[in-house]
């Protein structure tokens, strides 16, 4: 069983933080999971939602704004929202990072981004996980760099995760914890891919 933290240790502070995800590490998770949505300057900035109310201090959808703008907002008045390359300097390979697309336009530069890190810095493949519940994402994420570790994100059935899994040959399917019962974890298991709940 892995421990990863979710959006860091969103537990002990604010969630998709630089100090979010270092107390990850600190408690020797296994790998961290967070959240991707493009800048309108196209930088990978690292939140949750599509806006900044919920988690700033500001308001606005992060794909109206650009890095500087965003990272001129404060989350609970002393941490940024980090860039993905930022979190992934942080992480410096102590553990492996799960990356959810969630802008549809992020694949490519994401692609780019975990490529320049292993062909620059020595970064494993085995160091990434791209995970989406925008299907058309991964199949773009597959169809750039097919050594790319793929989790399928689904709410709704296993049966037509598993398919689309199958057909991008995907490392791991992330299912809603709904589904997850203990057939449904024996049959993702026996057709070979990991279970991320």
């Amino acid at each position: 069983m892995l421990k990863i933290g979710h959006r860091g240790a969103r537990g002990y502070e604010p969630e998709n933080t630089l100090v979010s995800f270092q107390k990850a590490i600190d408690l020797q998770v296994d790998g961290i999971e967070l959240d991707v949505h493009l800048s309108l300057d196209a930088e990978l900035m690292v939140i949750h939602d599509d806006t900044i109310d919920r988690t700033t201090n500001g308001k606005g959808k992060v794909n109206q704004l650009t890095k500087a703008e965003l990272q001129n907002f404060s989350i609970e008045s002393q941490h940024k929202i980090p860039t993905l390359e930022e979190v992934f300097d942080l992480v410096n390979r102590r553990c492996f990072i799960n990356i959810e697309l969630k802008s549809f336009d992020a694949a490519e530069k994401t692609v780019a981004l975990i490529e320049k890190y292993i062909h620059e810095k020595n970064w494993e493949y085995s160091d990434f996980l791209v995970s989406s519940f925008d299907w058309k994402m991964l199949e773009e994420t597959h169809s750039l760099d097919s050594k790319i570790k793929i989790g399928v994100l689904t709410e709704e059935s296993i049966d037509k995760a598993l398919a689309f899994a199958k057909k991008i040959n995907a490392f791991a399917i992330h299912p809603d914890y709904e589904l997850l019962s203990k057939e449904n974890v024996i049959l993702m298991q026996q057709n070979g891919f990991e279970v991320y709940p």
